[in-house]
């Protein structure tokens, strides 16, 4: 399995099985030419303020496409938590309501419910359909999911608890940072969704995505609001009561991080000289090879085995992740190492040879692992 794109195109040093993309994916080069535009155009004047916002809608029309939707759909947030945390302070709680959350959600989607006041937190298996049904009930008010777990790599069925949202009419919000790159999107799903940006999708920090279904929620308004979100921003009436824009830019209540933003727009540009489909194929084809691998050589796995049923991270609990990890990146394995588990996650610059390397190194320290038969 040769890589789907070209190594070279990245950051990546010589000799270095980067599998870290759950984490972090390696900087594209060409990115250095869209940050040295956003300097040029910060440079510029009211022009260069100009050049920024086409660029800020440039980059919403990418995202829309990739996801299926329309561009006054897409708005921008500082992070995933940040765009929780607002749709959170917009929602009219009452004493009694509830939200249900996988027990391993990741924190950025529970942890601004969590410390509402007067809102239980419910957990249940996201994976399993007769547990979240017992966990909603009349009072649930929005049910919060990650695409694709963070811990273990396993990939919800977002169909499936749309339907039990609707059962119970509550919201549903998603996660789809795991997801976002290699995975088909179907953003119209969810009433709510996010995006982290540095990860599959080849961005950077300090830029997410946020979606607001205007068809689901048409009067979803957030409870604050700034100069860049709300309608005549440039001198506005405030005796007149303020207006906010009429799209999900009302996410974006100050100044969007254009920086981020014109890296973004590069990030998808290269994406898009692939197929999704082929992206998919190939992140998952790499996924289930090391799957097999590790289950020939008895190493157990937190992931499911089934394709259809993970996304581009296989996971390994291990009472000694961190220090495995650390043992793995001195022998030039760079993994993902937090929460009791090591994590491969593969994107497109990977290959064959990165599923030898990471065979290689881990039986060289998993304490009585089966000699590993490299791939043919």
């Amino acid at each position: 399995m040769r890589p789907l794109f070209d190594p070279a195109e990245f950051r990546l040093p010589p000799g270095i099985t980067h599998v870290c993309a759950g984490g972090e994916t390696a900087f594209l080069r060409r990115h250095d030419a869209a940050l040295a535009r956003y300097a040029e155009d910060k440079s510029a004047g009211p022009a260069g303020r100009q050049a920024q916002e086409a660029e800020l809608d440039r980059a919403r029309d990418l995202v829309a496409a990739s996801w299926g939707v329309e561009r006054g759909d897409i708005g921008f947030v500082s992070s995933v938590a940040e765009g929780v945390s607002l749709l959170v302070e917009s929602l009219d709680w009452r004493e009694g309501d509830n939200v249900v959350v996988d027990p391993d959600e990741y924190p950025s989607v529970v942890a601004p419910f969590a410390m509402r006041r007067g809102v239980e937190l419910r957990t249940a298996r996201a994976d399993d359909p007769a547990a979240l049904a017992a966990a909603a009930d009349a009072r649930t008010r929005l049910i919060a999911v990650s695409h694709v777990s963070y811990l273990t790599g396993t990939r919800y069925d977002l169909g499936a608890i749309r339907r039990l949202a609707d059962s119970v009419g509550a919201l549903l919000v998603v996660d789809h940072t795991q997801a976002a790159g290699y995975l088909p999107i179907r953003a119209d799903l969810a009433d709510f969704a996010f995006a982290a940006t540095y990860k599959w999708l080849l961005g950077m920090t300090g830029t997410a995505i946020a979606y607001w279904n205007r068809k689901r929620q048409p009067g979803w308004a957030p409870s604050t609001a700034g100069w860049h979100s709300i309608e005549g921003m440039a001198r506005p009436d405030y005796a007149a009561g303020l207006r906010l824009r009429p799209d999900a830019m009302r996410f974006t209540r100050g100044n969007p991080a254009h920086a981020a933003v014109y890296v973004l727009g590069s990030a998808l540009d290269y994406l898009g000289q692939y197929a999704a489909a082929e992206v998919q194929a190939h992140v998952q084809a790499l996924t289930t090879a090391l799957q097999a691998r590790l289950a020939e050589a008895g190493i157990p796995s937190t992931t499911p085995a089934d394709p259809a049923r993970h996304g581009a991270s296989i996971c390994i609990a291990h009472p000694r992740a961190a220090a495995l990890t650390e043992a793995l990146a001195c022998r030039g394995v760079w993994a993902w190492n937090g929460r009791g588990r090591i994590r491969f996650s593969v994107h497109g610059y990977n290959g064959g040879a990165d599923l030898d390397r990471i065979m290689q190194a881990l039986l060289a320290e998993w304490p009585g692992a089966a000699p590993n038969p490299v791939s043919p």
